[in-house]
């Protein structure tokens, strides 16, 4: 088990180029690097860039590990690049994505069903509850385009990963596999999205560890108020998640597994505003999450209230008091590093063995 970085997360990303940020990360005792999709690492899907990533990961001893877009129809739109390498063809488009990772031994690429929507507040942060397409036949639209990517992933030898993301359930992401085969659709594991599902982390990772093939570790801040509960994201070992149990589950299944740490970036001097709002109570909110069960939600409750009297008794810092504070590049470096801490402390405790050895 080799413990990295997201690519898009990693401060001065954009700053640096992909190669740049290799170089970066190996700096911070990172192992590797998952760039979210490999138009990041060049727009134009250009070999002779890929080539030079591929290399100068090879030389520093890093995981590589990319991805392609969203596969929901109804959100493609979001993200007219994936068309527009297709020269207007989508389907091309991702063929194209899905060749130039092959041809670099790129072989398990994230998938997404959505994007969220921060502008918007409660249950329309997210496109399970658009108004104007159900979310069944967003799921639905989304088997039918996995279907497409089937023989094209069959064919270059690939997974296409579906993240926990923020607007669906691991249960629907155990259905889109069975459905389309899980010797082309796995999981990208993000320990923190998964609460925005009321799902309860060791619970989910129980469900789904036996499909799980790439990661997004972060650890959970969710505080219960009188309508319903913030939820933020934390660097591991300062929020809710019990990583121990899941890297525990994780690692029966798949010992050689990538830690990927997605830590939020430096504000630049923004000023952050309201967490996002879970609408827990809303009889919508509720009726939207028929495969949640009760045992389940009272876990999630007992966790969350936990937290809740941990951050009113003050031994937890508040959402307002984290936004008092500075969180520029030294703070976005310290959450990486205490969060690579956290969890090779607990790779250690278990027994799992780590870094290319996992590999062997």
């Amino acid at each position: 088990m080799r413990i990295g970085i997201d690519g898009r997360k990693i401060p001065e990303s954009k700053l640096r180029g992909p190669v740049g940020t290799l170089d970066h990360a190996k700096s911070l005792g990172m192992e590797g690097v998952f760039f979210r999709t490999i138009l990041d690492v060049s727009p134009a899907l250009d070999r002779a860039v890929i080539r030079e990533v591929r290399e100068r990961a090879d030389e520093l001893g890093l995981y590589l590990e990319a991805g392609l877009s969203k596969v929901n129809p109804y959100a493609l739109p979001e993200t007219p690049e994936v068309r527009q390498i297709g020269d207007g063809d989508t389907l091309l488009g991702f063929r194209r994505m899905m060749e130039a990772c092959a041809e670099f031994d790129i072989r398990e690429l994230w998938i997404s069903t959505a994007g969220i929507k921060q502008q918007y507040r409660g249950r329309f942060t997210t496109d399970r509850f658009r108004t104007d397409v159900s979310w069944e036949d967003q799921l639905e639209a989304t088997r039918r385009f996995l279907m497409k990517l089937r023989p094209i992933a069959l064919d270059l030898g690939i997974h296409l990963n579906l993240e926990t993301h923020e607007e669906i359930t691991t249960f629907e992401i155990l259905r889109l596999i069975e459905a389309v085969g899980d010797d082309v659709v796995g999981i990208v594991f993000d320990t923190g999205n998964i609460f925005i599902r009321g799902e309860h982390p060791t619970y989910a990772a129980k469900r789904i560890a036996p499909y799980v093939r790439q990661t997004h570790f972060k650890d959970a801040y969710v505080e219960l108020i009188d309508d319903g509960a913030y939820y933020q994201s934390r660097f591991c070992g300062s929020g809710l998640v019990d990583f121990s149990a899941v890297l525990r589950e994780l690692n029966k299944y798949r010992p050689d597994l990538n830690v990927t740490i997605e830590c939020d970036t430096p504000r630049l001097g923004a000023v952050k505003g309201e967490p996002h709002f879970l609408e827990l109570y809303n009889p919508e909110w509720i009726a939207g999450h028929p495969d949640l069960s009760r045992e389940e939600f009272s876990a999630y409750f007992e966790l969350a209230r936990d937290f809740t009297e941990r951050i009113r008794k003050g031994t937890v810092k508040s959402w307002q008091q984290l936004h008092a504070e500075s969180f520029e590049y030294p703070e976005a470096i310290q959450c990486i590093e205490s969060s690579r801490q956290h969890i090779e402390k607990i790779c250690q405790e278990l027994g799992i063995t780590r870094g290319e050895k996992a590999n062997a």
